[in-house]
């Protein structure tokens, strides 16, 4: 006498998992999307503020490889106080 369990059939236990694959292939293939927040475009916006601040930069180096940067020690001695005291 031969006792066959409840899966004697011959069924694939994968077949649903297959058949499922080819449901979405046959779908049809999605496209990708992308949208842009309003923070990621306000943060393009203010790159133009960090070209600027690169040019100013690059006018300072220049100026002084050439030796005409002149700097105003008080000036500096006050914005230095300025800061530190939260001013």
């Amino acid at each position: 006498m031969k006792i066959h369990g409840p899966n004697h059939m011959n069924m694939n236990p994968y077949k649903k998992q297959i058949q499922k694959q080819a449901e979405l292939e046959q779908s049809g293939k999605q496209q990708d999307k992308i949208e842009i927040s309003s923070e990621a475009k306000q943060m393009q916006e203010a790159n133009q503020a960090v070209e600027a601040r690169q040019k100013k930069v690059a006018e300072i180096k220049q100026q002084i490889e050439s030796g005409e940067y002149q700097i105003d020690p008080k000036a500096t001695a006050q914005k230095m106080i300025d800061f530190w005291t939260n001013k």
